[in-house]
């Protein structure tokens, strides 16, 4: 539109704006501002209490920005801000307004994820680059939204594939060798790992892989309000930007450039673009056919995989088979390599499944796939195949302390040592081996040797798991799994658990949704070793095996949480099978409401103890899966007041806890303050051959994260008024987690 503004602000604010500067002018009250453009979509303005922005004169463009950096001289900033405003004059064209605003708070909606967002005191990279990068970001996104007019919320992969595509043009051209981690390659112990040899544009593979490995990854056709956060914020944006940059590899990069350049000049405030114009400029750019990049990487949400299946060296040619394992119909690129040199390029086109080559022998020592990374492929471990040794020469195994991000020329495995504790084994100590980089792998083991101090013994565990994706349809995957594990139940009293699973599980086709189906068959064997001293307490068969089938429905949302599961438990002495529903309501008063439904009953038992029963408050946890500081029979002291939320969820301590017959419970609570809360829990249980005996408790909860860490105070229940009997403190129950992995979910649940 052609707009015209009269603006009236205060007169102790100053201004700045996107659009022109006809005239102002200042009173004893106030000051007033009179703009105008021709062809603007949007109109900013700013009000700030101090003078911060400045102004740059480039050809025949102004920039107005406020985007600085104390650590870096005005002079040097001017140098660098003319220096990323040519860049984008020469690679886009001339801008049609007059000024170009850069604004910090347009910037902090859109930032460079990654090291950059680290706090200043460490930041890792020097301040000219980091100013330039965060400039040239804000800049190209404001230069291309106001001048390419193109529905953002449908076809948004337009602007991403040009505005991610010429900051690695950028960088390539500025900053060859800087690495992803900045000043912190160079640190003696850190720079042999992968990490800090990546290059700085490697970062963009390496984000957008993130939701690819977790099944989340999204067609960068999807409306914006229809992305996961992370997609919407991250993945599909970079994703854009590596797809603009492989067709670049394909069909030239020269020929690119000048399909970018063609498409903002000739596209320049027209009104109703649409992306199919974006794409016959780059076709009228090549004599390649590049429908794929259209149909499969920009269309579909397929994945990049290809594999050097067979490889066969005759005197004048080599033979070679390359598998496609995505099915996704895009070009791979081959390379002949000597030693690091490369002696040969091909493209390779049209694989469906699996294809034959042959090609000149350059005496190459190896051939690879996809060897520059140009290609966002998920899986990079199988490219390469040697011509000369044997088969188990073609990678080298690779030992790296801690964690690592894949490195596909090596057979990776990491080592790093893990402390536990509980009251049965003590202090619990040793090494952990796994083959999980930093981003996970679908396929992942791990071997956990550790000693107890307690015991004087070696326990620990060890297992794998494969998982299996599905692109289309509401299964996203298949997991099977096996796992053993062994610990300390008691004095000198030992348990081992072998566990085979498989696991279904169903998502909607929304992806923002955050309901998960999921059915569940394991076996779960538990084999004792029982010291002779407590033998005759022991009132069960020390080995016993549990088929369990469990089919669950969540709906993770923190404003309205809902789950409910059905699990059903076969053993040779018993079979039952129990409900679990859980509803959490968080009101808009920021008032919340917790309300969990449990109910179980005995199908068949014919045991003669309450190891198998059900219980109110501290289950027996004969499957030996809860997190028990102290899991003996006859634990005492604070680990006794332990609280896990399972089975009836009672928080008081009642002497005559089980049942092996029946039992219903509810448990509610509802905040009154912030984090303080009360509760309250009702139920009945019932024994074979008695009648049912009626529960209930009632307390103040402090629920200072909910899962992670807890404390309940009982105020009344049927053992009476708890807090004015003796040894109240005895009766306080508590929720500790300390799992790094289930810490890490209160940081990574916002972004998937």
């Amino acid at each position: 539109a052609d707009t015209e503004i009269n603006f009236n602000y205060p007169k102790e604010l100053y201004f700045a704006s996107n659009y022109d500067l006809l005239n102002e002018a200042t009173t004893s009250f106030s000051q007033f501002a009179g703009l105008k453009v021709k062809h603007r979509k949007n109109c900013t303005i700013i009000l700030t209490p101090k003078k911060r922005f400045s102004a740059h004169k480039i050809r025949s463009l102004k920039v107005t920005t406020d985007i600085e950096s104390k650590k870096f001289s005005e002079i040097k900033q001017g140098i660098s801000i003319n220096k990323v405003s040519n860049f984008i004059l020469d690679n886009l064209g001339e801008y049609p307004h007059d000024n170009l605003l850069v604004a910090e708070v347009d910037y902090n909606k859109a930032p460079l994820y990654g090291l950059g967002l680290l706090p200043k005191f460490i930041r890792p990279y020097d301040e000219e680059f980091h100013f330039e990068i965060k400039f040239l970001k804000t800049a190209l996104n404001q230069f291309i939204e106001e001048t390419i007019y193109l529905d953002k919320r449908k076809e948004r992969w337009v602007y991403d594939s040009i505005v991610v595509y010429l900051m690695i043009k950028y960088i390539e051209e500025n900053y060859p060798n800087q690495k992803y981690t900045g000043k912190l390659a160079n640190v003696f112990g850190f720079k042999s790992y992968n990490l800090a040899k990546i290059d700085f544009n490697d970062q963009y593979h390496l984000l957008q892989k993130v939701s690819v490995l977790r099944n989340d990854h999204q067609s960068l056709l999807t409306a914006n309000d229809s992305l996961t956060k992370w997609n919407h914020k991250i993945a599909n944006s970079y994703k854009a930007g590596l797809g603009l940059s492989y067709l670049g590899d394909f069909i030239g990069y020269e020929a690119l450039n000048k399909a970018i350049s063609d498409f903002y000049t000739e596209n320049l405030l027209k009104v109703n673009l649409k992306a199919t114009t974006f794409q016959k400029t780059l076709a009228q750019n090549t004599n390649k056919d590049i429908s794929w990049y259209f149909k499969e990487y920009i269309a579909q949400r397929t994945n990049i995989d290809f594999k050097i299946k067979k490889v066969k060296k005759n005197k004048d040619s080599i033979q070679f088979t390359i598998k496609n394992k995505t099915g996704s119909n895009v070009p791979i690129s081959l390379f002949g390599l000597a030693k690091d040199s490369v002696l040969s390029k091909y493209w390779l086109t049209d694989i469906d499944t699996i294809k034959t080559y042959t090609i000149p022998n350059n005496e190459e020592s190896r051939l690879v796939l996809n060897y520059d990374k140009k290609i966002p492929e998920i899986n990079q471990r199988d490219n390469w195949k040697s011509l000369k040794g044997f088969f188990l020469s073609n990678k080298k195994l690779q030992f790296r302390f801690f964690k690592d991000i894949e490195n596909p020329n090596f057979n990776q495995l990491f080592y790093f040592p893990e402390f536990r504790f509980n009251l049965n084994d003590g202090f619990r100590g040793g090494i952990t081996i796994d083959n999980r980089p930093i981003i996970r792998r679908n396929f992942s083991f791990n071997i956990k040797p550790q000693f107890s101090s307690r015991e004087n013994a070696i326990v620990g565990s060890l297992g794998f798991s494969k998982r299996h994706f599905f692109n289309k349809g509401k299964l996203n995957s298949i997991s099977y799994g096996a796992g053993f594990g062994t610990s300390f139940f008691d004095v000198n009293s030992r348990f081992s658990t072998f566990t085979p699973s498989i696991a279904f599980t169903w998502r909607p086709e929304d992806f923002i949704s955050n309901r998960r189906q999921f059915i569940l068959l394991r076996s779960r064997n538990v084999f004792r070793d029982i010291d002779p001293a407590i033998a005759n307490t022991i009132d069960t068969d020390p080995d016993f095996s549990v088929l369990n089938l469990r089919y669950g429905d969540i709906d993770n949302n923190i404003t309205n949480f809902k789950s409910w599961e059905i699990d059903f438990q076969l053993a040779n002495e018993f079979s039952k099978i129990s409900f679990e529903w859980e509803n959490r309501k968080l009101f808009h008063n920021n008032r919340q409401l917790n309300l969990r439904l449990y109910a179980g009953k005995f199908i068949t038992n014919s045991t003669d103890s309450d190891f198998f029963s059900f219980a109110l408050d501290r289950p027996t946890d004969y499957l030996f899966e809860l997190s028990y500081l102290d899991r003996s029979p006859d634990a005492d002291g604070i680990a006794s007041q332990q609280f896990i939320l399972a089975e009836g969820g009672f928080k008081s301590i009642f002497d005559d806890r089980f049942g092996n017959d029946w039992i219903v419970t509810g448990n509610a609570s509802f905040n009154i303050w912030q984090w303080l809360e009360v509760y309250g829990d009702i139920g009945a249980i019932k024994d074979r051959g008695s009648p049912a005996r009626f529960v209930y408790d009632s307390g103040v909860r402090l629920n200072l994260v909910t899962d992670f860490f807890e404390l309940y105070f009982p105020v009344y229940s049927n053992n009476g008024y708890e807090i004015a009997q003796p040894n109240y403190v005895d009766r306080i129950r508590f929720v500790i987690t300390v799992s790094p992995r289930t810490l890490t979910g209160l940081f990574t649940r916002k972004w998937f």
